[in-house]
């Protein structure tokens, strides 16, 4: 526990020196990579919590990050710009205009009411019917961000947020969401979480409220998952309610299973791989000259390449990366003395 203290510690050190440092040593190119890890670190961290520490197999994550993105969105345009690109938004929403970090706490405090609202009936559910509900739960945001063209526009851009999101703002939201969910995780509560994981059954007989349980880290996931939206929505600046569906939906549970769904470093872990990875094939895919060989574009390569790669992973480690371990001092000692034994035994 104490080498765990340490490495989070040193993470969050790490973390701030990333912050601040990191726009006067690399281009801003690199800034913008290291803004995207560090807030889908935020999605994966929030999804991870009910879908690899209570079992339950969420496909409705990305509903509470849209929903939070363009409720903070709508909070911190102007009153000119209300006026302007929603004529018609209702009166209590159109005579005031919220700074950035309120509309932050509140996109997340609604999408935490919201997940207890949905996640009341649908945490009773488990297996297979769980994921086809909570996917339900995405389409019904989806459709109501379509719809509801009063508040978002609806299937046109929504535009003119303010750009408030830094390195600083995601960073700090990053090592606040990495303390609480690795408090929550490494506390009793955390070991009722990883029954009802493991059997419902035996939770339930020794006095475990599964329903209680499930929904508190629900909900818990679903308050990031609104900050991270957010935040998101204050990076781009313009989006649309395609940005928050299946493909967002998909990439975020690559980058968890690839980490590891029972561990809160293979999830930064999965989100760095699949993001670095990403990049280097986005740049193959272009086409390029080595000597006197021309490789042409190959547009959409990246993608699959990135598919083989997660069926290899299923297929050689369904576990992830890291599976159920973090990523600590201890950790790296007791591999330090394995190498070191086996090296004995040569």
């Amino acid at each position: 526990m104490m080498a765990r203290a340490v490495t989070l510690a040193l993470a969050l050190v790490l973390m701030a020196a990333i912050a601040f440092g990191a726009p006067y040593v690399v281009s801003d190119y690199m800034v913008r990579i290291i803004l995207l890890i560090a807030l889908n670190s935020i999605f994966v961290l929030s999804l991870s919590l009910s879908n690899g520490f209570t079992g339950v197999f969420s496909l409705g994550h990305v509903g509470f990050i849209g929903a939070g993105a363009y409720l903070s969105g709508i909070l911190t345009l102007t009153v000119e710009q209300k006026h302007s690109l929603l004529p018609h938004l209702p009166a209590f929403l159109n005579w005031f205009s919220l700074p950035f970090l309120p509309a932050t706490l509140v996109a997340g405090v609604l999408m935490t009411l919201l997940a207890v609202i949905v996640g009341y009936p649908l945490m009773r559910l488990s297996g297979y019917f769980v994921s086809v509900a909570t996917m339900g739960f995405l389409i019904i945001v989806n459709v109501v961000l379509i719809n509801a063209s009063d508040f978002t526009r609806g299937a046109r851009t929504f535009t003119g947020v303010p750009l408030d999101t830094s390195l600083p703002w995601v960073f700090g939201w990053l090592a606040v969401t990495l303390l609480v969910l690795w408090r929550l995780v490494y506390s009793p509560f955390g070991r009722r979480m990883k029954a009802v994981r493991d059997d419902t059954i035996a939770a339930s007989a020794v006095g475990i409220d599964v329903l209680k349980t499930r929904l508190l880290a629900f909900a818990i996931g679903a308050f990031f998952a609104g900050v991270g939206g957010s935040l998101y929505a204050h990076y781009l600046g313009s989006f649309s309610p395609v940005t928050f569906y299946f493909a967002m939906t998909m990439n975020l549970i690559a980058m968890l299973v690839l980490g590891g769904m029972g561990s809160l470093s293979g999830a930064i872990i999965g989100v760095i791989s699949v993001s670095i990875l990403s990049e280097l094939l986005r740049s193959v895919e272009r086409g390029f000259t080595i000597g006197d060989v021309t490789i042409p574009a190959l547009y959409g390569a990246s993608q699959i390449v990135l598919g083989f790669i997660f069926i290899l992973i299923m297929i050689f480690r369904p576990k992830g990366i890291m599976g159920e371990r973090e990523l600590s001092l201890g950790f790296l000692n007791s591999s330090a003395k394995i190498q070191f034994k086996q090296g004995e035994v040569k």
